[in-house]
């Protein structure tokens, strides 16, 4: 093995335990000790050119890049009006473990979007990213929801 693909094993080593360590600190969020927990500030510019230079948009869509459509033909969206923020938690969780959590209607055995096992088809990106474009995808990622107000209705519960 030459000194060039040394080093890149060990720094992808190094970058797989960190990922681990933030999964598991992102698990272990219900234990109050983990409050707090946050990642450097990103650079929503860089987080972009890292979405499009991972070819994210192969299968999922968001405003000012236009979706490619992969092998796939998956045109997940992502961004827009939401009625809650996504948290940085949830956005790096979504990342680095794509499976964690998965929308029920693509969990569905004949759905594109997942595995017939229930898992995320989405590639695994945890050996090919540094930290730092992980930090800038998750800021550009969190920049293109928009949260708006709960809709108002007209419903007056009925007393007896």
């Amino acid at each position: 093995m030459s000194g060039k693909n040394k080093t890149l094993y060990k720094l992808s080593n190094y970058l797989l335990m960190f990922i681990l360590l933030c999964g598991g600190l992102l698990i272990s969020s219900c234990n109050e000790q983990a409050r707090g927990f946050a990642l450097p500030e990103g650079d929503i510019a860089e987080g972009k050119a890292t979405y499009q230079r991972l070819a994210c948009n192969e299968c999922h869509s968001i405003s000012e890049i236009d979706w490619k459509g992969g092998s796939d033909n998956l045109n997940i969206q992502l961004g827009g009006e939401v009625a809650l923020q996504k948290s940085y938690g949830d956005l790096v969780t979504s990342v680095i473990n794509p499976s964690h959590k998965i929308a029920p209607r693509y969990k569905q055995k004949t759905s594109a979007e997942a595995t017939e096992e229930g898992l995320s088809k989405m590639k695994n990106y945890n050996e090919v990213m540094t930290v730092q474009e992980l930090v800038d995808l998750v800021a550009f990622l969190q920049s293109e929801y928009e949260v708006v107000g709960i809709p108002t209705s007209d419903y007056y519960p009925y007393h007896y």
